[in-house]
């Protein structure tokens, strides 16, 4: 059984950092892509950084040169670096991964960030 244990979540002030964690398991980290979404008040969940099981990253524009992923796969972890964040990065951030066919979610941890 597959789960994610986002974590990591805070307050911070524009220009802050925080950093985010994926607990996994129930799955070959090494095997899969581990995504990064997140929910805007009253808006749609997005997109925000992929580390794909090449180790390779991608992001969305926004967040470029700011937000990195990695990976600790001893500890079948996942994380989002989140440098000089903005108020508009304000959301419940979660990650995301397709493995065999399913869509599985994190529970998401609370990102506020504000004066």
């Amino acid at each position: 059984q597959v789960q994610l244990v986002e974590s990591g979540g805070g307050s911070v002030q524009p220009g802050g950092s925080l950093t985010l964690s994926c607990a996994t398991s129930g799955f070959t980290i090494t095997k899969y892509d581990i995504n990064w979404f997140r929910q805007a008040p009253g808006k749609e969940r997005e997109w925000v950084a992929t580390k794909s099981r090449r180790d390779g990253t991608t992001n969305t524009p926004n967040v470029q040169g700011r937000f990195f992923t990695s990976k600790d796969n001893a500890k079948d972890t996942a994380y989002l670096q989140m440098n000089n964040l903005k108020t508009d990065g304000t959301a419940d951030y979660f990650c995301y991964v397709l493995v065999r066919g399913q869509n599985d979610w994190g529970q998401g941890t609370l990102v506020t960030v504000a004066a």
